[in-house]
């Protein structure tokens, strides 16, 4: 089975975070501050620029020369000089812990749902809620289920909700997950207003 992600809206950058475990870390590691298709479309940007998107390149990287590649037009991100630091951190930790395989995140040693959750919140840039955000995508949509993941997930894990990017598989759902997020910001305001 072939899985087609939709996150970038565009097809040869969806075509490359279904295809790279790496890509699809790195679209989400940048997916903060700027709009969803913009962070899921950096990986495609740096591979046309790089001629590839290795872990093992990105790492051994000159940090000034890639903080370059990142800036040059259009952007990978708004802040291309700390997401470069990054990019190179998260390749750097991939091949130390997973040798050089990033998918060895969630499938190095079988681990349970807590498990993988635990090792992407070591990832740089992966907060729990973003690596919650991130086992969710993993069992929603690449089938990738250990033991215990929906509850590792929260929320986020849920069938047939419009939480975040694991939800996202075509532009009306996009719309939907938009929506959702426009009504919790609303909320959230109209709370701090109320104090």
């Amino acid at each position: 089975m072939t899985v087609r992600l939709c996150l970038a809206q565009e097809p040869e950058a969806d075509a490359l975070l279904s295809a790279s475990p790496f890509a699809l870390l790195t679209g989400m590691l940048l997916d903060q501050q700027v709009p969803m298709e913009t962070a899921f479309a950096g990986p495609k940007k740096l591979a046309d620029r790089l001629g590839g998107l290795d872990a093992g390149e990105i790492a051994a990287y000159d940090p000034e020369k890639f903080a370059a590649v990142c800036a040059q037009k259009p952007a990978v991100h708004r802040f291309p000089g700390s997401m470069a630091t990054r990019i190179q951190t998260l390749a750097q930790l991939i091949i130390d812990r997973y040798d050089g395989d990033a998918a060895g995140v969630w499938t190095a040693g079988d681990p349970d749902g807590a498990e993988v959750l635990r090792r992407l919140t070591e990832l740089p840039g992966f907060g729990t809620q973003k690596a919650r955000i991130f086992l969710a995508l993993l069992g929603k949509q690449l089938g990738v289920t250990p033991t215990g993941w929906r509850r590792a997930a929260g929320d986020f894990g849920a069938d047939g909700t419009y939480l975040s990017v694991a939800d996202i598989v075509d532009a009306d759902s996009l719309d939907r997950v938009r929506t959702h997020k426009k009504q919790m910001k609303a909320a959230k305001k109209a709370s701090a207003a109320q104090r």
